[in-house]
C-alpha cells in the first residue's frame, strides 16, 4: 500500500438502508410511545409537548446519532476497515418509564400542575447526566462491587408495576386492538415470526391497531378513541418549533430533590454500567470505542437535552450487532436522528400521534416490561433468583402504596384520616408498605445485593452493603418519604443488627458444605 494513499470511509453503503428502516421505526415507535405518555398519562398540553419538550428531545436524538456516526468514522479512518458500525444511541427506554412513573407522574398528581412534574424530570435528567459524566471514572468499580442480580432485580420490579401493570389493563379494557396487537409483537419479537418482507412487528402492531380503530368508527364502536375532529386538530401543532432554553425549569425541580435523588442517582448508575455493556458488545462485534468518550457524550447530550426542556435521558442502545450484521455502518445512525429532528420541530409527530390509536402502542409497553423483567432471571446466575425476588418487592409496595393513596384520595380521604388501624383490620397493611417502598429503587439494590453475598457465602460483602443500607436510611435514602437524619430510626438499626450478625457469622459460623453444582457456578463467575 503506498503511504501516502489516504482512506476515506464511507458515509453510506446498501446495507445502511436495512438498519434505518430497522433501528429508525423503534427510535420512532419509542418517540410515539413517550408523546402519548406525556399527553394522555401525564396531562400535559399540546403546547408544552409539541413546543417544548419534543423539539428538544429531537434536537438530542439528532445530536446523539451524530456524533456516534462520527465516532464510527473516525474509528473506520484510523483501522482503514470498511466494516464499522456505528453505536446505536437514542432515548433510554426504561428510564422513559421510570422518570414518567416514579418521578413526574406522582409530582403531577400531588401538584395537580403538569408544569411542575415537568420540571421535576428535568432536574431528574440534570442528575443523572452529572453522573453519567463522572461515570467514566467510577463505572468499573460500581460494576465490579455491586452484583447484576441486585441491578437488575430492581429495575425488574419497576418493569413488572409501573411500567406493565397499566398498560396490561389497558390492553384487556380494549381487547380488540390492545391483544391483537400484543400478539403481532410477541409472534415478532419473541416467535422470530417474519412480516411483509422483514417490516419491524412493531409497525405491524401498530398498523394494525390504527386500521381496526378507524374502521370500528364506522360502525359505531369508536375503539380507540380516535375521531377526525382530533384528526384535524392535529393540524394546528403543524409549523416550526425550535428548542429554547428552559434553564429556569430545571432549577424550579429542585424544590424536589430529595424524591428525585432516590432515583437518579442509582438510575444514573444503572445507565453508566449498561452503556459499559453495550460499550463491549461492540468491541467483540469488531468495533472497539474508547470507553471515556462515550459515556462522557451520554451525560453532556442529555444535559443540553435537558436545559433546553427534554425530561428523557440519552442512552447508547443495545444491538449493535445485529445493525452491524445488517449492514449498517455509519449512515444509518445520523440519518435516523436527522429525520427525527424534522418530525419533531415540524410537528408532523402530533399528526401521527392524532392518526394511531394509544391502546395500539401500549401492548409495546407491556413486551418492553416483560422483557426487562425476565433479563433479571436470565442475565444472573440461576442461585441468585431468590435475590432477583427480593429486590422486586420494595417496587411491589410502592406501586401498591400509588395504588392505595389515588383511591383513597379519589374518595376525598387518605390512609392517614382512616387509620393505619383500621386498615390493617382488614389486611392492608399501609405502613409496611410505606416503610418497604420508600426509596424503592435503592432498596431493592441494598436488599438484592445483601441476598447474592449471603447466597454466595461472601458474608463481609453482604455486611457491607447492610452497613450501606443502614447509612442510606438513616439519611432517608430509603425506607423513608424524604432525606433527612433519622427519618426511619428503627429501620436503620435493623440493618446494623444484620451487619453485626453476618460479620460474626463470617467470624464464627460453620457452614453445610455447598451443593457441587454451586461450586462450579462460582468457579464458572
Amino acid at each position: 500500500m503506498s503511504g501516502t494513499t489516504v482512506f476515506k470511509p464511507k458515509f453510506w453503503v446498501p446495507g445502511d438502508w436495512n438498519a434505518l428502516f430497522g433501528f429508525g421505526t423503534n427510535i420512532l415507535v419509542n418517540v410515539l410511545v413517550l408523546t402519548g405518555l406525556l399527553r394522555f398519562v401525564l396531562k400535559m398540553p399540546d403546547a408544552l409537548v409539541f413546543g417544548r419538550i419534543l423539539p428538544a428531545l429531537g434536537l438530542m436524538l439528532c445530536l446523539s446519532t451524530c456524533y456516534y456516526a462520527y465516532l464510527a468514522w473516525r474509528l473506520a479512518k484510523q483501522t482503514g476497515r470498511t466494516n464499522v458500525c456505528a453505536l446505536p444511541s437514542g432515548i433510554s427506554v426504561p428510564h422513559m418509564f421510570v422518570v414518567t412513573f416514579v418521578v413526574m407522574l406522582p409530582i403531577g398528581i400531588a401538584t395537580k400542575d403538569p408544569v411542575q412534574a415537568w420540571e421535576a424530570g428535568l432536574t431528574w435528567v440534570f442528575v443523572q447526566s452529572f453522573v453519567l459524566m463522572a461515570g467514566g471514572f467510577i463505572g468499573p468499580y460500581v460494576r465490579k462491587i455491586t452484583p447484576r442480580a441486585a441491578l437488575l432485580g430492581s429495575l425488574a420490579g419497576i418493569s413488572v408495576t409501573f411500567i406493565s401493570m397499566s398498560p396490561a389493563a389497558q390492553v384487556f379494557s380494549t381487547p380488540i386492538i390492545g391483544v391483537v396487537c400484543f400478539a403481532i409483537i410477541l409472534a415478532n419479537w419473541f416467535g422470530g415470526v417474519k412480516y411483509f418482507g422483514g417490516v419491524p412487528g412493531g409497525l405491524v402492531a401498530i398498523g394494525v391497531g390504527t386500521v381496526i380503530a378507524w374502521s370500528s368508527n364506522l360502525f359505531g364502536l369508536g375503539y380507540g378513541d380516535l375521531t377526525f375532529a382530533k384528526l384535524g386538530g392535529s393540524l394546528a401543532n403543524f409549523g416550526f418549533s425550535f428548542p429554547i432554553p428552559a434553564v429556569d425549569h430545571v432549577f424550579h425541580g429542585f424544590k424536589y430533590i430529595g424524591i428525585i435523588l432516590v432515583t437518579a442517582i442509582p438510575f444514573g448508575i444503572y445507565d453508566l454500567i449498561e452503556a459499559l455493556d453495550n460499550v463491549e458488545s461492540a468491541s467483540a462485534a469488531g468495533d472497539s470505542f474508547p470507553t471515556t468518550r462515550v459515556l462522557t457524550a451520554d451525560g453532556v447530550i442529555s444535559l443540553i437535552g435537558c436545559l433546553l426542556g427534554n425530561p428523557f435521558i440519552n442512552a447508547v442502545y443495545i444491538g449493535h450487532p445485529g445493525w452491524k450484521a445488517m449492514g449498517g455502518r455509519m449512515g444509518y445512525s445520523a440519518v435516523t436522528g436527522i429525520s427525527v429532528l424534522v418530525l419533531t420541530w415540524f410537528g408532523i409527530i402530533a399528526l401521527m400521534s392524532a392518526l394511531i390509536p394509544v391502546v395500539a402502542i401500549l401492548p409495546i409497553l407491556l413486551y418492553i416490561g416483560m422483557l426487562i423483567g425476565s433479563q433479571a432471571f436470565q442475565e444472573s446466575p440461576h442461585r441468585h433468583a431468590p435475590a432477583v425476588v427480593l429486590a422486586l418487592l420494595p417496587q411491589l409496595a410502592a406501586w401498591g402504596k400509588v395504588q392505595i393513596d389515588n383511591a383513597l384520595g379519589a374518595a376525598g380521604t387518605s390512609a392517614h384520616d382512616i387509620g393505619m388501624a383500621k386498615l390493617a383490620q382488614v389486611g392492608v397493611l399501609y405502613q409496611g408498605l410505606e416503610v418497604l417502598g420508600g426509596g424503592a429503587t435503592l432498596a431493592g439494590i441494598i436488599l438484592g445485593a445483601i441476598t447474592v453475598f449471603i447466597i454466595d457465602r461472601a458474608l463481609e460483602k453482604a455486611a457491607a452493603f447492610a452497613l450501606a443500607g443502614m447509612i442510606l436510611t438513616f439519611f432517608g435514602f430509603i425506607h423513608g418519604e424524604a432525606i433527612g437524619f433519622a427519618s426511619s430510626l428503627p429501620v436503620a438499626i435493623s440493618y446494623g443488627a444484620v451487619a453485626a450478625v453476618l460479620l460474626a457469622c463470617a467470624k464464627f459460623a460453620e457452614f453445610h458444605p455447598l451443593p457441587a453444582e454451586m461450586h462450579t457456578a462460582q468457579e464458572a463467575d
